[in-house]
């Protein structure tokens, strides 16, 4: 939901749609811009019912500008998208189950999860990619804080940094040596900004904004 990842949902969902239609439209698109702050604010609280009801503000503006379904462009407030769901004015595609869905068509068993902490530790995750018998793995305890504390930092605020990328890199090499994992979900819509070649890892990044988009796409087009 920040700038630079709704700047890269808009140039793909664009790119992609032209793509596909190959007769020279552009798709109607409506962005509703919230304030990212506020909502890692709220999606750490015990009480989720005020991110809910902001979230729902929006979504409500967009359904009455005309939006026939809806996306949250982040991983985060997905923390409550089944509550979000049920109060949404449009459908919603979620990027926790599209994830999902590409790494069950790929036969993984055992991924690595990057986010934000509440990403990482609030379960949400956890709990879609078990029910496919997926299983998914965290750094440690100050690993995650150091991954939270340089997406929310430095990715949010547009800050791309080749130390970063070493060392979040350092943090998924770990991981693959010492539990296996088959790949990383880069669970934050700014990771791909910055971890764009997986080459050296010898692993798949599994890119989520890329991965929602297409859901999307999938859903415009149908």
């Amino acid at each position: 939901m920040g700038p630079e990842s709704t700047i890269e949902y808009y140039r793909l969902l664009v790119a992609g749609y032209r793509d596909r239609r190959r007769d020279g439209s552009y798709p109607p698109l409506l962005i509703n811009s919230v304030d990212v702050n506020r909502v890692l604010t709220l999606a750490a609280a015990l009480n989720r019912q005020p991110l809910v009801e902001y979230l729902g503000a929006g979504l409500r503006r967009l359904a009455r500008a005309g939006a026939d379904f809806g996306l949250l462009p982040a991983n985060t407030p997905h923390v409550v998208f089944g509550e979000l769901s049920r109060e949404s004015p449009l459908p919603l595609i979620s990027i926790v189950e599209a994830t999902c869905n590409f790494a069950k068509q790929r036969k993984f068993t055992k991924l690595g999860l990057f986010g934000t902490r509440s990403t990482m530790q609030a379960g949400f995750y956890q709990q879609v990619f078990k029910e496919q018998g997926i299983e998914l793995l965290l750094p440690s305890i100050e690993e995650q804080n150091y991954v939270h504390e340089k997406y929310v930092g430095e990715l949010v605020a547009g800050r791309f940094l080749p130390e970063t990328s070493d060392g979040l890199l350092a943090i998924a090499r770990k991981l693959k040596d010492d539990q296996g994992i088959e790949g990383l979900i880069l669970g934050g819509t700014e990771l791909p900004l910055l971890l764009r070649d997986a080459a050296a890892l010898g692993i798949p990044f599994l890119d989520t904004t890329q991965i929602h988009v297409r859901a999307a796409l999938d859903t415009m087009l149908s």
